[in-house]
């Protein structure tokens, strides 16, 4: 049986957007994201049983590694202005997360 590659982005956009269409904008969502808790969305792809064990763990890799590319894909479906307000939110808070080096800092004393 040849297995089909598919996109799983559009499945996770149709299953999790209702949080951000319309303007109804979760910011305690996009916090959660930007910190890197995907636990919520981990454990709902996981039981839907739209995908395999080995599909949420490349998910949950990807996020890992650029926790944006799971708002992007809640985005797809938004309207503009909903994804503007999004990418601000998230801009902000950029800019007010604490410091950390992706390599070890070199301290003199």
């Amino acid at each position: 049986m040849n297995a089909l590659h598919r996109d799983p982005s559009s499945y996770i956009s149709a299953m999790f957007s209702y949080e951000f269409l319309d303007g109804g904008i979760d910011y305690d969502s996009i916090e959660q994201i930007h910190r890197g808790e995907f636990d919520e969305w981990i454990f709902a792809l996981a039981g839907s049983g739209l995908f395999t064990n080995e599909e949420v763990r490349s998910m949950v890799q990807e996020w890992r590694l650029n926790p944006k590319t799971l708002l992007n894909t809640l985005l797809a479906d938004a309207d503009e202005v909903t994804a503007k307000r999004c990418e601000v939110t998230w801009a902000a808070l950029d800019r007010v997360a604490p410091f950390t080096p992706s390599v070890p800092v070199a301290v003199f004393g």
